[in-house]
């Protein structure tokens, strides 16, 4: 599926470094992968022996995201963004949580590189063009497990419909489930593009490991 991504002008003005990859594959989604929880594991036991809360902020594209959430308006410290929630969950001393396979992975790859990254199930994305913008006061957007999410002020991704993601939670419309066949996940670079290809091979590699991913794309963009 070929999907058209579109930065609108005050994004643009906002973040003049962003950056964004997506991969798109065909997958099998499993409720439990066992190779990519030790892959998670061994994550966190690095990540305890190395980092704590304050300098995970400074980590380059958590940190990027974070002034990026300043300069459309929103407090990062308020609304995190999910990169950083995820490792400050970990710090703490508390398991993150298992969801499905294609979830997990997502999160994976966020504690890895400090992105914050959109994964949705491609098949309910209402047209073919995402367009990144900023939200709008009173937006109406139900962030996944989250209820309904005052997004005035965040990145959001829209599809024909309405917002579908924010680095801070993606929308309930779209989420992945163990029906999902198709998934697109979009990489938010807002600290430009130095590492992104890593982060990008990285989610398909570990689709193709653990869930069985086939037709896999890459896009870049803008």
């Amino acid at each position: 599926m070929k999907y058209q991504f579109v930065l609108s002008p005050e994004i643009q003005a906002a973040c003049p470094a962003y950056r964004g990859a997506a991969v798109y594959a065909q997958v099998v989604n499993t409720p439990f992968s066992e190779g990519l929880w030790q892959e998670i594991d061994q994550f966190t036991t690095e990540l305890l022996a190395s980092s704590n809360p304050e300098l995970s902020k400074q980590q380059p594209a958590i940190a990027a995201t974070r002034e990026a959430y300043r300069r459309c308006g929103k407090d990062p410290s308020r609304y995190r963004p999910s990169a950083e929630a995820l490792r400050r969950r970990l710090l703490k001393g508390m398991k993150l949580y298992q969801i499905d396979t294609l979830v997990d992975l997502i999160n994976l790859v966020s504690l890895r590189t400090g992105y914050s990254i959109g994964g949705f199930d491609a098949d309910k994305i209402e047209g073919t063009t995402l367009t990144l913008g900023i939200g709008q006061a009173n937006e109406p957007f139900e962030g996944i497990g989250r209820g309904v999410l005052n997004i005035e002020g965040l990145p959001v991704y829209r599809d024909h419909r309405g917002g579908i993601g924010t680095p801070t939670s993606d929308n309930e419309r779209t989420k992945m489930g163990l029906e999902t066949t198709h998934i697109l996940a979009v990489i938010n670079g807002y600290s430009g593009s130095e590492g992104l290809q890593e982060a990008a091979e990285m989610t398909l590699q570990l689709l193709q490991r653990y869930a069985s991913a086939t037709g896999g794309e890459i896009t870049y963009y803008p």
